[in-house]
Parts: structure tokens; sequence; C-alpha cells
């Protein structure tokens, strides 16, 4: 029926240490909710699993809880907490700050993020 809703579930859910991300599939489009744990951290948690030096997903996502700092690999540095909208370019780490989870909505860096092969 036209101008019918639905409700969109996960599609897919990737865990790696010290945290999660459930993907959703929308037509072309891939849309993540990441959840990273106090103590999480990407050079540790999944470069194992990516296999490169730094991040090299670009991420354009909304924060809805915590605080997360991403560094560049040119070692400009910044932190984003609850209501910013983060931007991070390919060539990154990232860690979250404090003791309460980062939650983020990602809906350009998850395609291929901490995708085992």
């Amino acid at each position: 029926m036209a101008g019918e809703s639905k409700a969109v579930g996960k599609d897919e859910v990737r865990e790696f240490p010290n945290g999660k991300l459930e993907i959703a599939k929308i037509g072309g489009a891939v849309i993540g909710r990441a959840t990273f744990q106090p103590g999480w951290r990407w050079s540790e948690s999944v470069k194992p699993i990516a296999g490169t030096d730094s991040c090299q997903s670009n991420h354009t996502a909304y924060v809805l809880s915590g605080r997360m700092v991403v560094k560049a690999n040119d070692g400009t540095q910044i932190e984003y907490g609850p209501g910013d909208v983060m931007i991070a370019t390919a060539g990154h780490d990232a860690w979250t700050v404090g003791n309460e989870a980062c939650v983020l909505i990602d809906w350009t860096g998850v395609k291929a993020y901490a995708k085992k092969a």
C-alpha cells in the first residue's frame, strides 16, 4: 500500500572486543548502530579484524550517548559526545572516554566495518 511504513530489524550483528555493530539494510543504504563499551579502542579491538594500521572507513555518525575521541593519522584529535555529528575520514584511531558506553548511529562507514573475511 502506498505510503505504508514498516519496522526495519537488524540484518546482521558484528561483535568485537568491547563492542558491537548492529546493521540494518534499507534499500541500498547500510546503517549501523554501534555500541562501544568503556575501554574500547579501535587499534586494540578492531585492528586485528581490519588488518590495517588505522581505520580506513569514512564515518558520518550521530552520537546518542557516551563519549569518543577520534584521532586522525595526522595527529588531529576531536572528542564527540551526545548530540554531536561525527565526521571521521579514513585514517584514524578512536577510543571511548569515561565509564559510559558510546552509542552512535553511522550511516556511511559500516558496510565493511569489523567484517570478518
